[in-house]
């Protein structure tokens, strides 16, 4: 039996079992459902024990301080002691799910209608993380074998949606068991369903909450006004002076380290389809595309640093008027970093930044939430990459394209510590709602991935040799 005709013979199974998982509300950030992470790593692990999986063991996390989320690790090795090693990570935590009001069906209820699955975590992440599970069977089956021909150790997260705060420290603990020569991301989008592609990369993140001080109290503008600095309007100027004309970003090296594009990036780039007026209809109705000069909406969005106001106040804000100058200013900052770039190494150009801009007699005061998430990226001409290219290839039967993405993630930490290469393989779809209400999964893109998942032992297990 062929790859393709496995999948479609256990494709009812597949989906049952996918939805008795995606039953249970397994919300990492909110500590009434813990105990249900727990039952989602447990339930898991118990499947992949039922699926023949040698090594199945769920492994807690935290510290002496507290403890963590349990995430699940699960070895098949290949026959030949010399084969490769890949560790596929994904995550079976998952976002709460409130409005629950605007839910179509109960988030925990998996429901289909048509070809699609919704359920609280059906595309992020258990319904990309399951497709592995069916993919190594089908392969298994088409090969006659009783192994892979690449040893595949399974790495799923209890707490990617709280913000892996105990991953990093459990990749190392566990260093020795996870060793591998590549590490496969399940956790992503393609372009659309009708133009597959392959992310190569994430952004990484830092944010910043920077407070200026002026008058000890607020002060009668009538009586001190234009005659002593105003904290509001130190911080406008400092916020306007954070990109040039160009739409640049001011921090001295800013751009030292950024990864910059491939000419042959941006030509795969430019070859997606996409249509920017239904962009901007998508970006809540915005006017028009801003950025950096010199470089596409995709380019800014996947591929170039940015700094972001997130929120901005200080004196007076409630009803009538109040004419003050007020004590003190406040602004939220983020930073999307891209590949080549350290959140620290920012967050320290920030604070020089403003010490540098804050005028005579205001005090300025910059603090940051923890070191950040740091960019991941892989290289198109890799061979773990051309790999699973061609693997993705022969299950859709066309032409892989290249994305990146915007959002951040634990992937950098896993390519360091691990000091592997990252090779994306993933179905999501930006219609899947991920983090909103009535996400869903298109069941025909699963099984797809399965496939392509199926040749992808048989194409890493020559490219990585």
């Amino acid at each position: 039996m062929d790859v393709s005709a496995y999948i479609q013979a256990n494709r009812e199974q597949f989906f049952a079992d996918l939805k008795e998982w995606l039953a249970i509300p397994s919300i990492s950030g909110n500590p009434a459902h813990h105990a249900d992470v727990g039952r989602s790593a447990e339930w898991l692990a118990a499947h992949l024990r039922g699926l023949g999986w040698p090594t199945v063991e769920v492994w807690p996390t935290g510290t002496p301080d507290g403890p963590g989320l349990p995430a699940v690790f699960a070895e098949w090795p290949a026959e030949d002691p010399d084969a490769p090693s890949v560790v596929v990570y994904g995550h079976h935590d998952v976002q709460p799910v409130e409005p629950l009001e605007e839910w179509d069906t109960d988030p925990f209820t998996p429901t289909e209608r048509g070809d699609s699955l919704y359920a609280r975590g059906a595309s992020d992440d258990k319904g990309q993380v399951f497709f592995h599970t069916l993919g190594v069977r089908a392969g298994m089956a088409a090969a006659g074998s009783g192994a892979p021909p690449v040893t595949i150790k399974l790495l799923v997260e209890g707490e990617e949606e709280s913000g892996s705060v105990h991953f990093a420290d459990l990749l190392r603990e566990r260093r020795d068991r996870l060793a591998c020569d590549a590490i496969v991301i399940s956790d992503t989008t393609m372009w659309s369903a009708d133009v597959p592609s392959m992310c190569t990369g994430m952004r990484g993140l830092t944010e910043a909450e920077v407070s200026l001080y002026g008058p000890s109290t607020d002060l009668h503008s009538g009586s001190f006004g234009g005659a002593v600095p105003n904290p509001l309007h130190a911080m406008a100027e400092l916020l306007a002076r954070l990109h040039d004309e160009r739409g640049r970003v001011t921090l001295p090296g800013f751009y030292d380290d950024v990864v910059p594009l491939t000419d042959e990036e941006r030509e795969l780039f430019a070859r997606l389809p996409f249509d920017e007026a239904a962009w901007l209809r998508t970006a809540g109705d915005s006017r028009a595309a801003y950025g950096e000069a010199g470089y596409s909406t995709l380019e800014r969005v996947w591929a170039r640093p940015t700094a972001e106001v997130n929120g901005m106040w200080g004196g007076h804000t409630g009803p009538g008027g109040k004419t003050i100058v007020p004590r003190e200013a406040h602004a939220k900052l983020s930073f999307r970093l891209v590949a080549g770039q350290e959140p620290v190494k920012v967050q320290e150009a920030f604070r020089q930044w403003v010490a540098a801009h804050t005028p005579e007699g205001i005090r300025a005061e910059v603090r940051v939430p923890g070191g950040g998430v740091r960019p991941c990226f892989s290289p198109i001409d890799s061979a773990g990459v051309k790999a699973a290219r061609r693997a993705m290839e022969r299950a859709f039967g066309k032409e892989i394209l290249f994305t990146r993405e915007g959002g951040s993630g634990p992937e950098a930490d896993l390519a360091d510590i691990l000091e592997a290469p990252l090779i994306f393989v993933a179905v999501g779809l930006d219609e899947d709602r991920i983090h909103a209400p009535n996400e869903k999964v298109e069941m025909p893109l699963l099984l797809k991935a399965a496939e392509a998942a199926a040749h992808l032992w048989d194409e890493l297990a020559t490219a990585l040799r």
